[in-house]
């Protein structure tokens, strides 16, 4: 085993690309408006969310498709807000996010989202998030979304 490569490679996807400081100043909701400034709705019904966007190259990873922790953040995202649509509280946690690889997405590549809730419950949600290409349909990321559904408190 190659301990001290394991490190370099950790170490060299952290390199500094912008100083520290202005790092740890970024706002707590940088990271929401960094993955998802550019998503668009395009249809809300009871049940179901379907989102789209053009992969802009903020969310690419080294081979130049989009990264598969962008996607995951993808699917945090509309995967909660389709508990919205059946009249779920959603500010509780994912509990699990199954989820199937099956084809890459390029720079400027228009992609569908597509959630569908499986099942609510007093605090469980379960709920199906496709990644399809637009243009011909292809499935490229599935996910199985199991999410806490906090109920609401009263302090």
């Amino acid at each position: 085993m190659d301990f001290p490569a394991v490190r370099r490679s950790l170490e060299a996807a952290a390199v500094e690309i912008l100083p520290t400081p202005l790092i740890d100043s970024l706002p707590s909701k940088f990271y929401d408006a960094f993955i998802l400034h550019g998503l668009s709705v395009d249809l809300i019904e009871p049940g179901r969310l379907l989102c789209s966007m053009s992969i802009p190259p903020r969310l690419l990873n080294t081979g130049k498709f989009l990264h598969g922790g962008a996607a995951i953040s993808l699917i945090d995202a509309v995967g909660s807000a389709v508990f919205y649509t059946v009249g779920a509280r959603t500010t509780g946690s994912p509990l699990e996010i199954s989820t199937a690889f099956l084809d890459s997405a390029f720079v400027h590549e228009e992609i569908e989202i597509e959630a569908k809730v499986l099942r609510t419950g007093k605090a469980i949600g379960v709920a199906n998030i496709d990644l399809r290409k637009k243009k011909n349909g292809k499935l490229l990321v599935q996910a199985r979304y199991t999410k806490y559904l906090a109920p609401d408190s009263k302090i």
